[in-house]
């Protein structure tokens, strides 16, 4: 499904760049596009930077156990 979808934007793409040779597409409306994509862009790497934070914070929680129950084991 991904790939039908890539391959749906690039003609989609392809068809509006056509248009655009043809002096048919007018820069407001593509400078509104590039706004909204930028917009979804940024959204999703806060949201990842969110994401990566977290899993860094539970592996540096899950080392630290990890030392402790080695540091148990070896003074048994």
């Amino acid at each position: 499904m991904v790939e039908f979808m890539k391959k749906a934007m690039d003609w989609v793409l392809e068809k509006e760049d056509d248009a655009a040779k043809s002096c048919h597409v007018a820069p407001a409306d593509v400078d509104k596009q590039i706004a909204m994509l930028e917009k979804k862009r940024d959204a999703l790497k806060k949201k990842y930077d969110d994401d990566l934070a977290e899993m860094e914070h539970i592996l540096n929680r899950l080392h630290t156990i990890k030392a402790e129950s080695l540091r148990c084991s070896t003074a048994e």
